[in-house]
């Protein structure tokens, strides 16, 4: 058994200061079999992102992971790597030093009245409402005394440059619904980076491909004319079952399937260290044929 003091180099000097917050985000699939947008993003206090980075880059060189890590260059011959890594990074989760959010949609959960503009919109649309509701930013700063700055860094958008610069639009719009609230988004801190170069965004990438994974039945494909599974899949599965039970042991009942309860305290929407999203949009019909279990 491991030793008990393997993270006591992971020290932090406290919430002293809480006065602007970075949010990394990113999306993973758009359409699933069963489940569909997902979106991730992680949060953490500004004043500590250097040190925080800095601890997770020193992690993935002891490991010999020079490179970008991501959910699609999970293998065999890395796995446990990546599983030392992801523990790793949850050690911040735990402390609540890094809040990462997951949303997606159930298929089964069909949206009525979309207009064309919906359909051809829909990327950006969910994309902002999951920066709006998501981290529960609205409860950040209850006593409103201070001034709080929102940051926001996205994983390099993939539509042109005009639907780009207008989704950076609505979400610097963002600032008439948090505003009541004392917090404030600038221009020039809503940015699109590139993962490469952001350690706790890749180590999202990893948790968000892991649900994808997981809720459209990746682990159990087969290799093609084989009834055995490849060993890519059996390695994704290993490590999708790690993260479960990281997640676990902060909420012992977690369903990655559905939204996170809030457990009667909409202030826990913000609060809670880890929280799951099933977006389901006011007018949609649920469609029992479109479920894992409609065969």
């Amino acid at each position: 058994m491991e030793n008990k003091n393997k993270y006591d180099k992971i020290s932090f000097s406290g919430d002293t200061m809480k006065k602007q917050y970075l949010i990394y985000a990113d999306e993973s699939h758009r359409k699933g079999k069963y489940f569909s947008n997902f979106y991730g993003g992680a949060l953490v206090n500004y004043t500590e992102l250097e040190k925080i980075s800095n601890k997770l880059n020193a992690k993935k060189e002891e490991l010999g992971l020079f490179q970008e890590v991501k959910w699609t260059k999970v293998t065999e011959q890395y796995l446990d790597k990546y599983l030392e890594l992801i523990d790793y990074f949850f050690e911040f989760v735990k402390y609540n030093k890094i809040k990462i959010r997951i949303m997606f949609r159930q298929n089964a959960q069909v949206p009525q009245n979309l207009t064309r503009e919906h359909e051809e919109k829909e990327y950006f649309l969910l994309y902002y409402q999951f920066i709006k509701h998501a981290f529960g930013i609205d409860y950040c700063n209850p006593k409103e005394k201070n001034q709080v700055i929102l940051k926001l860094y996205f994983d390099k958008l993939p539509d042109t440059k005009k639907k780009n610069k207008e989704f950076k639009g609505y979400i610097y719009a963002l600032n008439d619904f948090f505003c009541i609230n004392n917090v404030h988004i600038y221009n020039e801190d809503i940015a699109e980076v590139d993962s490469k170069n952001h350690v706790i965004l890749q180590c999202m990438d990893i948790i968000l491909g892991a649900m994808n994974f997981k809720l459209n039945n990746m682990d159990k494909e087969k290799m093609p004319d084989s009834n055995r599974r490849g060993k890519r899949t059996i390695a994704k599965e290993k490590l999708y079952k790690n993260i479960l039970r990281n997640i676990k042991t902060i909420y012992p009942n977690f369903n990655i399937g559905v939204s996170t309860s809030s457990r009667g305290d909409f202030t826990n929407n913000w609060k809670g260290p880890y929280r799951h999203w099933c977006f389901k949009s006011k007018n949609s019909i649920f469609d029992s044929s479109l479920t894992k279990n409609s065969k």
